[in-house]
Order: structure tokens, then C-alpha cells, then sequence
């Protein structure tokens, strides 16, 4: 009898260790490790970097005391990342942290802000999708303002990388801008920085 459950105990905890050898999980957190940490082997920005840029400076443009005060929602249309960085060993593409910013921006100012379609971008979409190629009943060219004319924006989000290479580390800068496309003041302006090896 005292054999017999050894026995079982035995195979019990075989089935269990072979089980664990099975073990899916261990192996999609190897292949698909999380997005908010950093990982050992990789050098410069990382993912962490697009997350943390984009809820930071998200949360810092919707606590703007003027976007409070405002009796209409912003209107913003988001350019592009100039590249100003040195180090072009990994050559990132900087226009993630703008989407990033954009779609943070999107889930959590909806009904402050607007978000607008670059007025290229609207414009090929149209001549792609639109009978007519979104001109005016006359073939004439853009439709008048009061058909599909495009929204003007009130305001042009955009970004500038720099960065400062040294031997053993990286210092990069990354700017974030909102112009105000009428005055041209820059009504907002962050930083998001961070040193990371190389």
C-alpha cells in the first residue's frame, strides 16, 4: 500500500515537471516580452520610451490651462519628426512618438480636441475614394468650402530628435511642439529626454 502511493506520487510529480516543460507561456514571454520594459540586449530608444513619451506629454498637453479655459475644441493637425540626431547606427524613425502622442491624444481628448487629417493625406484619400475625385460637380477643382471643404486647424503638432553621442552612452532630446497656425506663437513645448547606452 505504502509502495503503491509512492508509486503515484512518483508519476504525479513526473506529470507535473513534464507538464512544466510544456509550458507555452514561458515561451510567448521569450518571444513576446512586455512592451513597457527594457530589454537587456537592445541598445537606444526602446518601446518603453514610446509609451512613456506618449502618456507623459499626453496628459501634460490636456492639463493645459488654456485647452481648460476654452469654450471650443482645439483643432490640431500633427506633422512630422525632424531628424536633427548624430548617431545613425540605428537610425529610429521618429514619427512613432508623434503617433504615439496622436493616438494618446485621441483616446483621452475626446470632446477638448479634434484631431484633423493632414491636408495631404486628406487630399489623396479623396481623389482614391471619391467619385470624381472629390472635385467640385463642375470638374472645376476642390469642392467650395461649404461642401467638403476640409476643417481648417487651429493648431500643428510637431516633433524635433536630437541627440548627443558619446562613447559608451547617448543623450537624446526629443521636442514636442503646438503651433497655434494663425499667431504662429508655440503654445506648448515638452521635452522628452533620456540617456541610454550604445
Amino acid at each position: 500500500m505504502r509502495n503503491g502511493r509512492k508509486a503515484l506520487l512518483v508519476l504525479g510529480l513526473l506529470a507535473g515537471l513534464y507538464g512544466c516543460s510544456q509550458d507555452r507561456p514561458h515561451e510567448y514571454g521569450e518571444q513576446r516580452p512586455p512592451v513597457d520594459s527594457l530589454h537587456p540586449d537592445d541598445r537606444g530608444l526602446q518601446s518603453k520610451d514610446v509609451l512613456a513619451a506618449g502618456a507623459s506629454l499626453s496628459r501634460d498637453l490636456l492639463a493645459h490651462p488654456d485647452l481648460a479655459r476654452s469654450d471650443h475644441q482645439w483643432t490640431i493637425v500633427f506633422d512630422r519628426f525632424e531628424d536633427r540626431t548624430m548617431d545613425r547606427e540605428f537610425a529610429p524613425n521618429y514619427d512613432i512618438f508623434i503617433e504615439r502622442l496622436r493616438t494618446e491624444l485621441a483616446k483621452n481628448g475626446y470632446g477638448r480636441i479634434s484631431l484633423i487629417e493632414n491636408k495631404a493625406k486628406l487630399g489623396n484619400l479623396r481623389s482614391k475614394e471619391l467619385d470624381g475625385g472629390g472635385a467640385e460637380g463642375y470638374g472645376q477643382g476642390a469642392a467650395p468650402a461649404g461642401g467638403m471643404g476640409r476643417i481648417q486647424p487651429d493648431f500643428a503638432l510637431y516633433g524635433k530628435a536630437y541627440d548627443m553621442p558619446n562613447r559608451a552612452t547617448n543623450f537624446y532630446m526629443l521636442e514636442f511642439t503646438l503651433t497655434d497656425l494663425r499667431s504662429g506663437i508655440q503654445v506648448w513645448t515638452r521635452e522628452y529626454s533620456v540617456k541610454t547606452g550604445r
